[in-house]
């Protein structure tokens, strides 16, 4: 299993020299499992150059997940060029929450007056798949899906193949349980063992705002350490944080880690980082 950061930004993309090496790009991953079929998480900013790449390449069968309805993960969506090319298909995969359906939760970002191109204007085809709480397979890869605490719900996932596991768990707070959110021993119980678990890192203790639907990187660390995970990706990276702020934010995780005595390795993740499991 193959998995490809596209965007590790969150709230809002962002540039300038100061966010070069992590990237400003907001969230979209890419999983390739080894029937090598291509398996996309959320749709930020960053599924633009990921549309690019893939049309490049000449793929044109993909399967999406949506993780929420926050538009830092949906505004990418009509940048995505396979959209408007007809024979590509995609199955699409997420809970509706305060939508009525995945489709609608698609389609409201080409919605005027907020973009000129409307989704009747999509030329592939889509297939819609509710998955809320489900567990099931796309070609061997066994996929599972988890509650977010997270304003307005949302969904995390894990990923297994051939006894490695990666588990995604993005805009969700531990320290704080939201409607249709889980406790940290909830969380503790989904990413146990993972290979790699990214996880939600958008606060450090002293900007922490508790109730806006995010983690400090300290609760981070310690759901990994707890979980028993290999390896640690600090992810959804504040806009405000600049690549200097998240060298620190990684070596004081790192350093936590060193305190407990434990073997957990700790990273942050950055835009174009690929994790080969």
């Amino acid at each position: 299993m193959i998995i490809r950061c596209w965007g590790a930004r969150g709230s809002i993309p962002v540039s300038g020299p100061e966010y070069l090496r992590y990237g400003g790009d907001t969230t979209c991953l890419e999983i390739r499992n080894k029937h090598d079929d291509i398996i996309i998480v959320d749709a930020g900013s960053g599924i633009r150059r990921l549309g690019n790449a893939l049309m490049t390449e000449g793929r044109r069968n993909y399967y999406m997940f949506f993780t929420h309805a926050h538009w830092d993960h949906l505004l990418g969506f009509p940048f995505f060029k396979p959209i408007y090319s007809p024979g590509v298909e995609i199955g699409m995969y997420g809970c509706p929450f305060a939508q009525t359906s995945v489709q609608e939760l698609i389609s409201q970002v080409m919605a005027a007056p907020h973009f000129p191109i409307g989704y009747q204007d999509i030329r592939c085809d889509i297939s819609y798949h509710q998955t809320c709480g489900d567990r099931f397979s796309i070609n061997g890869t066994i996929v599972t899906s988890f509650p977010l605490s997270h304003p307005n719900e949302g969904l995390g996932y894990r990923f297994e193949e051939d006894g490695k596991s990666f588990v995604f768990l993005t805009d969700n707070e531990l320290s704080h349980r939201h409607p249709g959110g889980r406790g940290f021993d909830d969380y503790v119980g989904f990413a146990a063992g993972a290979d790699l678990l990214i996880h939600d890192a958008e606060f450090r203790e002293d900007d922490y705002k508790r109730t806006w639907g995010h983690s400090t990187f300290g609760d981070a660390v310690r759901l990994a350490l707890a979980a028993g995970v290999k390896t640690l990706g600090l992810f959804h990276h504040n806009q405000e944080r600049t690549d200097v702020e998240v060298d620190d934010i990684l070596a004081r995780s790192i350093d936590m880690v060193r305190e407990c005595q434990g073997s957990l390795q700790c990273l942050a993740v950055h835009r174009d980082m690929q994790f080969i499991l």
